[in-house]
């Protein structure tokens, strides 16, 4: 991976002629993103991650922390938020706007340690690449709860992206879930090697969250068939 994504924000943080993103899927064209979205301040927030900061408690876990815009503001609430990407540059960019606790590190490879609140924003179901792959996830998430700990995380149900049949059924694929899409990234005129990134709808992820012994309650519904869950 060229860590596009990661350049991309390290170059806003540093003001080295930062660039929009460039987004494609594999069912949608090429969009455009401003990274200084990314940057945004607790009152520019969409009310699905106002309300998931609202409920942080305790020791707090940031996966795919990005930009480290949701740990800064818990940090500044007083909570001990450790910060984790995959991306090498975003978490330089994180420690350079004063994150205390930002490092490199998936979170299936985090040992010996316990939250209370881990949270996934910005689809943090994302991360789970398929959803084959999700109960892996879960399970390593669970495991890293203290008792009476919470994950929240959100996602959307994409449905409403597909076609309809003439008995108003949706022209899904047969052959996956039609949540599991493939992201290309393009940045400065270079190009990220495809990658899968899945979106889940709130029903497969509370089957999903129940089948690996967890609890899963529907807190808030965006404007966009997007939604917050908590798991615990």
């Amino acid at each position: 991976m060229k860590d596009l994504f990661g350049k991309a924000i390290l170059d806003f943080q540093t003001k080295n002629a930062p660039e929009d993103l460039v987004t494609e899927t594999n069912i949608s064209e090429a969009d455009e993103m401003n990274v200084a979205y990314l940057f945004r301040n607790y009152k520019e927030m969409p009310k699905l991650e106002k309300k998931a900061l609202q409920l942080a408690k305790g020791k707090v876990l940031d996966v795919g922390c990005g930009a480290g815009s949701h740990s800064l503001y818990l940090q500044k609430k007083g909570f001990d938020v450790t910060s984790i990407d995959i991306s090498e540059n975003a978490i330089k960019a994180c420690q350079l706007r004063g994150v205390q606790n930002a490092k490199v590190q998936n979170v299936l490879d985090i040992e010996n340690e316990k939250f209370d609140t881990i949270i996934l924003l910005m689809n943090g179901t994302g991360i789970f690449r398929t959803l084959a792959k999700t109960s892996n996830y879960l399970q390593k998430l669970k495991s890293l709860l203290n008792s009476n700990g919470q994950i929240l995380i959100d996602s959307s149900d994409i449905i409403y992206m597909f076609d309809k049949n003439e008995d108003s059924s949706f022209l899904v694929p047969a052959n996956h879930y039609y949540g599991e899409l493939t992201f290309t990234i393009s940045y400065k005129g270079e190009v990220e090697v495809p990658f899968p990134w899945l979106y889940l709808d709130y029903n497969t992820l509370q089957n999903a969250a129940h089948d690996n012994g967890l609890q899963c309650e529907l807190v808030l519904e965006g404007n966009h068939y997007d939604y917050l869950a908590k798991l615990f």
